[in-house]
């Protein structure tokens, strides 16, 4: 059966339903009265004040406001006055927190919910509860304290936090990770798709991979080094990591947090260091290989001139001796050709400090033309000359002088007997990131690459029966262009003729 508790006229009911519910409710239920003379009482107040106060109910009269106002403490004591004193006149909803100091349980935080009406005569009553919120103020304050130390970590670290819900399909960015990525805001970086379109492309399988390898857990998170586009369009390095924390009962990611690491800096010095350590294994491939042709040829050379100075001790005859002698000035000869080729290789291997210039490329191939004209002349040779009057290159001058020399001068040498000699010069500003090249063509006798392309710029490695064929200028070459921090291609076929393309490395500093 329904009580109606407005309907019913049991006084005495309706008190003992109004008692029993005021001792279950913890809250200090109050009606607080202000005369218009400044007096004040309490016409109602529940017996849960004297857990909040730690006041029995029958101290709370007119004259037990200066005892509340003393245990609120002095920091809100101003405050809590105030704002009583302006909802009294304009009859606002009076709500204020306040800091009390109790006797027994020390400080605590309060607040009061209230209402305020006026009555016939001028008084002002306030109909209200007060509640203890220290444990939800504490709770507040830890949180506070919690979020702050989180900011400052943030702020602190050098890592991005993202936050990717897969079922909404949009992705949180921490100010840190917009810094990294160079943008200002998430309202056009809000996607993963456009993630996906700054990896590069070269990234873009690897990334995908180790991705989808967490999210099929096979591994327990997920990580990444690799390259993104900044919006001012630099390439950075990013270490990317990642996890899933919530799935679907099928086990389909739902939602993944992971960090963002700038280790530009830090893949730049590895790569770096790798360049290092291939060019030391490079130049030790060389000196070992150096060191052998030296031992071998120095050696054979030694041998012969031992061999000759004993057949000179054991002959007696006068003009045997004569041609031993001239044997051994041949002999001899070739020994000081043989050191003064492995000096030019020794000095271009030590030169660390070469002199770098923006050089004219085409008063360079003038020269040399100047320099090989009798040759060009004499068979008379095509020249075709398609570098444009503008083109410049970063080289050191006498390694530049050295090389278009060789280069030309093989051209000239391995002619094709059966028709006229053809040289052709282009050149190509932009050949491949970071380097201009210059091409040297020619349809001479060309080289078999499949049975000599290993051994090309070896040192005294010869292809052709001429006789002065010696094996070291494209050796030498090949050092030279090494030196500058450039590149040489060949392309060449039998009978047909052959193509040298040198890179120019466009990175180089000048030295004035």
């Amino acid at each position: 059966m329904a009580f109606d508790l407005y309907a019913s006229e049991d006084v005495q009911a309706i008190n003992n339903f109004y008692k029993k519910l005021f001792e279950q409710i913890p809250d200090l239920i109050f009606q607080f009265t202000i005369y218009s003379d400044n007096s004040c009482s309490f016409p109602l107040i529940s017996k849960s004040a004297e857990e909040v106060f730690e006041m029995p109910v029958s101290e709370f009269s007119s004259a037990s406001r200066f005892s509340i106002l003393k245990k609120i403490s002095p920091l809100d004591r101003r405050n809590f006055y105030t704002s009583l004193l302006k909802a009294t006149q304009t009859l606002a909803p009076w709500e204020i927190e306040f800091r009390a100091n109790l006797p027994r349980k020390g400080k605590r935080w309060l607040k009061v919910t209230s209402k305020p009406e006026r009555g016939e005569n001028g008084e002002v009553s306030f109909y209200g509860r007060i509640l203890d919120i220290t444990d939800s103020k504490d709770q507040e304050l830890r949180l506070k304290i919690s979020e702050e130390r989180f900011q400052f970590a943030l702020d602190a670290s050098t890592v991005g936090i993202w936050d990717w819900d897969m079922v909404e399909n949009n992705v949180f960015y921490s100010s840190l990770s917009l810094k990294i990525l160079e943008q200002d805001s998430t309202d056009i970086f809000d996607n993963p798709e456009m993630w996906d379109k700054i990896v590069h492309p070269d990234d873009l399988e690897k990334y995908y991979s180790d991705i989808h390898e967490h999210f099929d857990n096979k591994i327990p998170y997920y990580e990444n080094y690799h390259r993104v586009l900044t919006s001012s369009g630099k390439c950075k390095w990013i270490l990317d990591r990642g996890k899933v924390i919530e799935r679907d009962e099928n086990g389909k990611p739902m939602r993944v947090i992971g960090t963002h690491t700038d280790v530009s800096a830090q893949k730049e010095k590895e790569l770096a260091l790798i360049k290092t350590m291939e060019l030391y294994s490079e130049q030790n491939s060389r000196l070992i290989n150096f060191s052998h042709v030296v031992t071998h040829n120095l050696n054979t050379q030694a041998g012969n001139i031992k061999l000759l100075l004993d057949l000179i001790e054991m002959q007696n005859d006068l003009e045997g001796n004569k041609e031993m002698l001239t044997h051994l000035r041949t002999v001899s000869n070739d020994l000081n050709e043989t050191i003064c080729n492995l000096t030019q290789v020794v000095d271009i291997q030590n030169q660390l400090h070469l002199e770098i210039k923006e050089l004219h490329l085409n008063t360079f191939v003038k020269k040399t033309l100047g320099i090989l004209k009798t040759k060009t002349c004499e068979l008379n040779a095509e020249i075709v000359n398609a570098i444009p009057d503008e083109a410049f290159v970063l080289y050191n001058p006498a390694y530049l002088e050295s090389v278009l020399l060789n280069f030309v001068s093989n051209s000239i040498k391995y002619a094709h007997p059966e028709r006229q000699p053809k040289i052709e010069f282009c050149f190509e500003p932009e050949a491949k990131q970071g380097f201009a090249s210059l091409t040297i063509k020619d349809n001479g006798l060309g080289i078999d690459l499949e049975k000599y392309g290993d051994l090309l710029f070896g040192m005294y490695k010869t292809f052709h029966q001429h006789k002065e064929a010696r094996g070291i200028g494209l050796y030498i070459t090949k050092n030279q262009i090494d030196s500058m921090k450039g590149q040489v291609e060949v392309q060449s076929t039998v009978n047909e003729g052959s193509v040298f393309t040198i890179f120019f490395n466009k990175e180089l500093e000048t030295e004035v």
